[in-house]
């Protein structure tokens, strides 16, 4: 979680929602202008690294889930894309055994027809196959492409992340969290 979330998450509870319930009493002891102010000096003290870093998480962020939703939509086309080709493979395999079928009861009366016939419709059945087969194994290589393209997305993706992460990976722990802030004192009731 990133520290600007944090500070909002301090502003809500702190500021706007400055009300807490203790064993049926209602306090409100918190000076939520002072605190507003406090929480304003924190955030305008953050390095701008810090900020950009932030920034650049976040802008990461986006475009990882935009490249998922993209591989999702892409993925689905590509399935349909290959699911379309194998129905229309599949009827015009049909159509052909179909016609192969119908040639040959035309020619069954004449012996040298019929053997030519069955000659014939077993090369359209054995084309019918190959071009299904064909079909099958373009929608397949279709996806295959389109999955590879989406995989060297995602690598440039985890790529900027990382070089992200390099550029804002903390160099001195005592400098990027500062000095420990004095404690505070409590809040009595």
């Amino acid at each position: 979680m990133d520290i600007l979330k944090l500070l909002d998450q301090v502003e809500e509870v702190a500021v706007r929602q400055p009300r807490t319930h203790l064993w049926g009493l209602f306090y409100t002891g918190l000076n939520t202008d002072e605190v507003s102010m406090q929480i304003a000096k924190v955030r305008a003290s953050l390095p701008n690294e810090l900020k950009e870093a932030i920034s650049t998480v976040r802008e990461s962020d986006r475009i990882v889930e935009s490249a998922r939703e993209d591989a999702t939509v892409t993925l689905d086309n590509a399935r349909k894309e290959a699911e379309r080709i194998i129905v229309e493979a599949r009827a015009e395999a049909l159509s052909l055994v179909e016609q192969a079928r119908l040639q040959q009861e035309r020619m069954v009366n004449e012996s040298e027809i019929l053997k030519l016939s069955k000659a014939q419709g077993e090369e359209l059945r054995n084309s019918a196959d190959r071009d299904a087969v064909q079909m099958r194994r373009g929608a397949e290589k279709y996806a295959y492409d389109v999955l590879t393209q989406l995989e060297g997305v995602v690598g440039k993706v985890a790529t900027t992340i990382e070089r992200g992460k390099q550029e804002v990976a903390p160099r001195d722990i005592a400098a990027i969290v500062g000095a420990a802030p004095a404690p505070r004192e409590r809040v009595r009731i």
